[in-house]
């Protein structure tokens, strides 16, 4: 699948959970946001007395918010400190804040109100609040994966005021979808709508807690569909100019027929703040995952087994295309689904299954819509002509993480990382030749400070290259471990006690 670089210095990817450590007082800085109290949208009744076509004007979203403000929830979370950093609460990221000068006003604002909880104690617990909305009346709902991860306590509070301890039932941080469930009947309910029927530059509206302010409505206009993010190349995002800020994060973003097409999710930002790109999830993606959660309590996803880059103009010209279209095949993983059937690297995937490729994060969006176990077509550009390709898709959990758990030391704590050799391309992103990628940190890696997407460089001083390495020297470590990690482009020697 395809891996992106992302640079934090200059643009920040924030899922929008707003995190509160401990009190102080508010910075209010001022935003716009701008709601329209006009008629619904409706054409000029004499058109002939203009030649600028028909005059097109603002919804009224009163009636939306009237009708389904109240089957969007507030919640709050109870944590750990490491819970409140994975989420990228921390709007600016818990690493440092990466982009934002401590002299910029939205430095402090953010520290306080987005969670930034890099001051704390390890361990300390942290306190988060998100959205959601109701799906069911018996009180299924539905929110965002970051909102929950991590969490010891969740409750939900209602418009009315009620308060329930709400369940998860599952979560699948790949698409960024938890599913709630709270002991209550009779609830109010959403409508579901479908994005596939949204049109770029049609209004939306999003309702949700920013910065903890219940069922505050924002709205805008879709700006994009099908846009792949970094990190998250499973979910066709869509994409809008909606003010959407921390805390907005598992509320549902509606049409002009008030049906939920999509559940907020996350913003690009060079501050942390709203900067005018927001991004929700299809429905239909959260829809899909919550029939699996709620069925089996977990999410699954299919693997192609390959990863892919765009196709320029210059490469197009290289390959004999006559458009700069298609997923280029930058490597084909070893015994994996791409590689058995017969992928090489240098094709173009042009289609899959009669859907175009366009662009390269729109093979990802559509393997992920697939289930492990499913047969697809390929349409393929190999060496100056067209050839047809049936893959039959894996299963994506069976390339996790190896977890360094049990290292034959009998009673020696458990180090708590899981493990993965980098790809060759997530090596050159990083820049280094060796080391692991740790996909998750719990117990005393995570109370040390260790964070998933962190490089596992070295232990004890020596290099490692192998989940292997890493048992062998933990079992030959006593009380305590110094774990070197690269971190946004920086190294710092980490020390883990483990007896």
């Amino acid at each position: 699948m395809k891996n992106f670089a992302f640079t934090p210095t200059r643009l920040v990817l924030s899922l929008l959970l707003a995190g509160v450590v401990g009190g102080g007082g508010a910075t209010f800085i001022n935003t716009r946001h701008a709601l329209a109290n006009t008629p619904a949208i409706t054409a000029s009744a004499d058109a002939s007395a203009s030649n600028a076509g028909p005059t097109v004007v603002a919804p009224d979203f009163s009636q939306i918010a009237r009708q389904h403000g109240a089957a969007v929830v507030n919640i709050s979370v109870i944590g750990s400190l490491k819970a409140e950093g994975d989420d990228a609460a921390n709007v600016a990221k818990s690493r440092g804040m990466p982009g934002i000068d401590p002299n910029d006003p939205f430095f402090e604002f953010f520290k306080r109100f987005g969670g930034g909880g890099g001051e704390a104690p390890q361990g300390m617990p942290t306190r988060g609040q998100g959205s959601g909305f109701i799906v069911s009346a018996d009180g299924l709902i539905l929110t965002n994966a970051h909102v929950v991860r991590g969490a010891s306590d969740v409750t939900v509070k209602l418009t009315d005021r009620r308060e329930f301890k709400a369940k998860v039932l599952g979560s699948d941080a790949r698409t960024d979808v938890a599913v709630l469930k709270i002991d209550a009947k009779n609830l109010p309910v959403v409508p579901l709508g479908s994005a596939k029927d949204l049109n770029v530059g049609e209004w939306v509206l999003a309702i949700g807690s920013p910065f903890g302010f219940e069922n505050s409505v924002t709205a805008g206009v879709v700006s994009a569909k099908g846009r792949s993010l970094p990190e998250d190349s499973l979910v066709p995002f869509i994409q809008t100019d909606v003010a959407v800020n921390p805390g907005n994060s598992g509320g549902p973003l509606f049409n002009t027929r008030g049906q939920v097409v999509g559940i907020n999710s996350q913003i690009y930002s060079q501050t942390g703040g709203y900067q005018g790109l927001s991004f929700a999830i299809p429905v239909e993606t959260a829809l899909r995952v919550k029939d699996q959660i709620v069925a089996t309590g977990k999410a699954s996803h299919a693997r192609l087994g390959v990863m892919v880059q765009e196709v320029n103009q210059t490469l197009a010209e290289s390959f004999k295309l006559d458009k700069p279209e298609g997923a280029l095949v930058s490597n084909v993983e070893p015994d994996g689904p791409a590689d058995k059937a017969g992928l090489k690297v240098g094709d173009v995937i042009r289609s899959l299954d009669g859907k175009a490729i366009v662009a390269s994060g729109d093979l990802p969006a559509l393997i992920g819509q697939a289930l492990p176990g499913e047969k697809v077509t390929l349409d393929i550009w190999r060496q100056g002509s067209a050839k047809e390709v049936v893959a039959q898709l894996g299963d994506a959990a069976q390339k996790q993480a190896k977890a360094v758990d049990e290292a034959g030391a009998g009673d020696k704590s458990k180090l708590g990382l899981a493990l993965r050799p980098l790809e060759p391309q997530e090596s050159r992103q990083a820049g280094v030749s060796g080391g692991l990628l740790i996909q998750d940190a719990r117990g005393p890696a995570a109370l040390a400070g260790v964070q998933s997407g962190d490089v596992l460089v070295a232990v004890n001083g020596t290099p490692v290259n192998s989940v292997e390495q890493v048992r062998a020297l933990l079992a030959k470590s006593e009380r305590s471990m110094a774990l070197l990690i690269q971190r946004d482009g920086s190294t710092i020697f980490v020390p883990v006690r483990i007896g």
